[in-house]
């Protein structure tokens, strides 16, 4: 059985080593600690600051999750 993931939408406030980003979640006043997915650093897609992403959130730490898409 998978786990239920909640998928938002979040900006990116802040770069941080590692393919690491702070992401604020629009429409709350969150700021969690995302990560790339696999997928997005084998095709090699940027994500700099000011862009707006889709996030996974992790069901046991809402503080954190993985950033699956970048929105145009």
């Amino acid at each position: 059985m998978k786990n239920q993931t909640s998928l938002k939408e979040g900006e990116i406030i802040e770069s941080l080593p590692n393919t690491t980003f702070r992401v604020k979640i629009l429409g709350e006043e969150k700021i969690i600690l995302a990560h790339l997915s696999g997928k997005m650093r084998l095709n090699r897609i940027k994500v700099i600051t000011g862009d707006k992403v889709k996030v996974e959130l992790n069901p046991y730490d809402e503080t954190r999750g993985r950033i699956v898409y970048r929105l145009k």
